[in-house]
């Protein structure tokens, strides 16, 4: 197995690597509005939440190896379920004609208060 993080990002607090690759399969794991840089905090509503994990989770995929054309699975959990259309919108605009299995999960509680958070798994087919 291998483990992959984002090279000068602030030190993890938790118990977790926010990537794995073992053979072709990467797990990323869950994914916050947070800069993985800087570890600010977005600060913007749903849309921009939105953009900045979908963000992250393609940073990561092409740190294992990964396209966003080879994710295969997303979870996503979501505050408010009403806020799902603004959702779905962005992520169609991200993956345009690739389209992951995914699984909405309403989740009021998220860290830190935010809106959305996602986790995403992939194949690598090359």
């Amino acid at each position: 197995m291998d483990f992959f993080s984002v090279e000068g990002a602030p030190k993890r607090t938790a118990h977790y690597t926010p990537a794995i690759r073992s053979g072709n399969l990467v797990c990323i794991s869950g994914q916050l509005p947070i800069d993985p840089m800087t570890g600010e905090h977005c600060k913007g509503g749903i849309a921009e939440q939105t953009k900045r994990v979908l963000e992250n989770l393609n940073l990561l995929a092409h740190l294992a190896g990964a396209q966003k054309e080879e994710i295969m699975k997303v979870t996503i959990y979501i505050a408010d379920i009403e806020l799902w259309g603004e959702v779905n919108q962005i992520y169609a605009d991200f993956f345009g004609n690739h389209k992951p299995a995914r699984t909405i999960v309403p989740a009021p509680n998220l860290h830190y208060g935010f809106l959305i958070e996602m986790d995403a798994m992939a194949a690598i087919e090359s």
